[in-house]
């Protein structure tokens, strides 16, 4: 699966959103300036070339769909991101969120449940 770049994971995240639309449904979810028709029909098709885009064809109409789902998209794209920014350490991870002070403290105790339930199993 290729790396999407931020205008083409924009387009997926539209399409993950509505399940199918044309061309111009994926526009009219797109924030102001809106690009240009044929630049997001160009993404579109570049999208279907990587394979995380199908189409149906209604005449000259193309009704385009996620060809993969987005929790498959999350999982390799976050599987990514921990092996190459936290050295494949999911620890790595969620002590960079504490540091940050990303959690507030209902995530934080959401999170001792969790471990706690999993060391129970």
């Amino acid at each position: 699966m290729e790396e999407l770049n931020h205008s083409e994971e924009a387009i997926m995240r539209i399409l993950w959103d509505i399940s199918e639309g044309v061309v111009h449904d994926v526009i009219a979810r797109l924030p102001a300036p809106k690009p240009p028709y044929t630049t997001v029909s160009s993404t579109i098709r570049l999208l279907e070339k990587k394979g995380y885009v199908k189409h149906k064809a209604y005449g000259k109409t193309h009704v385009y769909f996620p060809a993969i789902e987005r929790d498959v998209y999350a999982r390799k794209t976050f599987s990514e991101i921990v092996q190459h920014y936290f050295d494949g350490s999911p620890k790595n991870v969620v002590s960079f969120l504490v540091q940050e002070k990303a959690l507030n403290p209902e995530e934080i105790e959401e999170l001792h449940k969790l471990i706690e339930s999993y060391r129970k199993a």
